[in-house]
């Protein structure tokens, strides 16, 4: 970050100060929020406003580029707005996981997030074009609402990203212009020699100023994908925040020991280096991919450390879930009159007491749950939804979190 300092669209690391637990970044304060926030807000959206955005972040990566760094973790939430004016100018962050890199040089270590990794990353062999299937993702979100690559575990998507087939075939594309089309199709050739450049990128005829892409708004259906996608389910955190809070004391005691035996250092926060140490010695026969999946889940705030209370939480959310006597407490926690439905007042008033309240999400919340469109949630879709998925591969969007980072 330093030696991209003073490049007006990336985040300015003002100085970086050490005590004896962490590393404190300064950095330049973007109050305008992510982009995504800012698309779903504006409520219409046109492919000439999906150039325009495309335009500025492929700029911002060719800078990095050709100044030799690459990102590696190119993704909507890590692109901030640095004021909430209508013309705030688009500033790219959470350089964690960019490196140096010399024409010609190999990387092998994977790194990134599932929707957006590039398929030569899961063959740990790659260079900077990674970065350029990322922002093809992007684009695709941008114009479809819902990732090209998409699937129930992490596991598939990867399975779809090495597969690399792309559908152009479902709605909105069949409205879509042929430019916009051309472009996301060249940004996600599964050969990174053949996939365009940063460069080559900005100068394609669609995204151009005045350029080929149509001002003539999206589909509806485009920005209500996008809020699904944008909506992190809270409901579901609230859930697991519950059925913590009603474990007995024997069934945390053991826990609690636990998380003693794994931080070493008693520092009171766990590392993903001590989280695999601890659950080793202790014999718990997870895979990496599991105990990723823990941290993922417990690392609420995205600072790659577990505090006791993520802790409980997230070995909850990954040995207690499937316990029936704990779904159905934390059901009833919600279903305040015991009428057997979850209404969306009753669901308001649940989150607001955890503190997990946000009026713009609810509607995504519920719909997400809501399997039969009645408007409520019953005992049913209540469990469908805790066993859905799980850690980075729910259709969520955790903010600020690493999905995944395989050395």
């Amino acid at each position: 970050m330093y030696h991209l300092s003073g490049q007006t669209n990336i985040v300015d690391l003002r100085g970086a100060y050490e005590d004896k637990h962490n590393v404190h970044l300064v950095m330049e304060l973007c109050a305008g929020g992510e982009l995504f926030d800012r698309i779903i807000a504006k409520g219409h959206y046109t492919e000439r406003a999906a150039a325009a955005l495309l335009r500025a972040i492929v700029g911002i990566v060719n800078t990095c580029h050709s100044m030799g760094v690459m990102h590696r973790d190119l993704k909507p939430e890590n692109f901030l707005l640095l004021s909430k004016g209508e013309d705030a100018p688009l500033k790219a962050t959470d350089f964690g996981l960019s490196v140096f890199f010399k024409e010609g040089e190999v990387f092998r270590d994977i790194v990134g997030s599932a929707y957006y990794i590039a398929p030569e990353v899961l063959k740990r062999r790659y260079g900077p074009e990674a970065d350029i299937w990322s922002i093809g993702v992007m684009l695709y979100i941008f114009l479809a609402g819902v990732p090209p690559f998409w699937a129930e575990n992490e596991n598939a998507i990867f399975t779809a990203v090495l597969r690399g087939q792309v559908d152009f075939n479902g709605d909105p594309w069949p409205n879509v212009s042929a430019g916009a089309k051309d472009l996301v199709k060249k940004m996600l050739n599964i050969n990174p020699k053949e996939r365009l450049t940063a460069f080559q990128v900005l100068n394609h005829p669609w995204i151009k100023e005045d350029g080929d892409a149509p001002d003539t708004p999206l589909d509806n259906v485009v920005l209500n994908r996008l809020k699904q996608f944008r909506a992190m389910n809270q409901f579901k955190k609230a859930a697991l925040r519950v059925i913590a809070g009603c474990l007995s004391e024997e069934e945390i005691r053991g826990l609690k020991e636990m998380f003693k035996n794994i931080d070493k250092d008693n520092s009171g926060t766990i590392t993903l280096e001590e989280l695999k140490n601890g659950l080793a010695k202790q014999g718990t026969k997870m895979s990496d991919n599991e105990i990723e999946q823990l941290m993922e889940a417990a690392d609420a705030d995205g600072n790659g450390l577990i505090d006791y209370e993520e802790f409980v939480t997230a070995t909850v959310h990954m040995n207690k879930m499937d316990r029936e006597e704990h779904l159905y407490t934390a059901f009833q926690y919600f279903d305040k009159d015991n009428s057997g439905y979850i209404t969306r007042d009753e669901l308001e008033q649940a989150l607001k007491e955890k503190g997990l309240y946000d009026a713009k999400e609810i509607k995504d919340v519920i719909s997400d749950a809501d399997t039969d469109n009645d408007g409520r949630i019953d005992y049913s879709e209540f469990v469908a939804m805790m066993k859905k998925g799980s850690g980075s591969t729910e259709p969520a969007n955790p903010k600020k979190r690493r999905d995944l980072v395989i050395e």
